[in-house]
């Protein structure tokens, strides 16, 4: 077994992670269809734990266009389940095979969008580890960049921000994540914040 899987901050973030796929706190994987949609937590496991972040490119009918993200998309007729939506779509965004290199470590509880008019009704979240040799390019025309950021750096309090969004006439303030010069908010600074109260308790914890 390659030393990588067998770090100490895996093991800790795999067996936190057990509870959060609790009947009632997820839907079944199976239980898909159009509105469904996965993004895969990439975490690179070198002398820090990074995540794969990636920029949207600008497109003029994307509701995500531009947004710092995590890989993923919508569920497509040919996947088995959400797991392989957000494993497929990794590998198209990022060259990042998840399904070879990739080590699942539990799946995080699904968000909902607060905008009825968005075009996804819920978003599935998997957690996997990759050996730190792994890197990650622009696969995918809908992408502009991707990034590796320290877990470490999105957990200090520093790295809390907010930005403002303007859209439809209508102006909000949200809480984002601030690196790489870009603001992490919305769906996606949801789903990190989960991962990073598990993450303060299961491997900050036990440093």
């Amino acid at each position: 077994m390659a030393a990588w899987r067998r770090d100490q901050r895996l093991g800790h973030l795999r067996r936190s992670m057990e509870g959060l796929d609790a009947p009632g706190k997820v839907s079944p994987i199976t239980a898909v269809g159009r509105m469904e949609a996965a993004v895969a937590l990439v975490i690179r496991a070198g002398t820090d734990l990074d995540v794969l972040l990636i920029k949207r490119a600008e497109h003029e009918h994307d509701p995500w266009s531009g947004h710092m993200a995590l890989p993923g998309g919508r569920w497509e007729p040919g996947d088995l389940g959400l797991q392989h939506t957000a494993t497929r779509e990794t590998l198209e965004e990022t060259g990042v095979d998840l399904r070879t290199a990739g080590v699942q470590l539990g799946r995080l509880e699904e968000v909902q969008p607060a905008n009825p008019k968005l075009p996804i009704e819920r978003i599935a979240p998997f957690a996997f580890a990759v050996p730190p040799e792994t890197e990650a390019i622009v696969a995918s025309h809908e992408l502009d960049s991707v990034h590796w950021v320290p877990i470490d750096l999105l957990a200090r309090s520093e790295t809390a921000s907010t930005t403002r969004i303007h859209f439809s006439g209508f102006s909000r303030t949200f809480p984002s994540y601030h690196v790489v010069g870009e603001h992490v908010w919305g769906l996606t600074h949801r789903i990190l914040t989960g991962f990073l109260d598990t993450y303060r308790k299961s491997v900050l914890g036990h440093s």
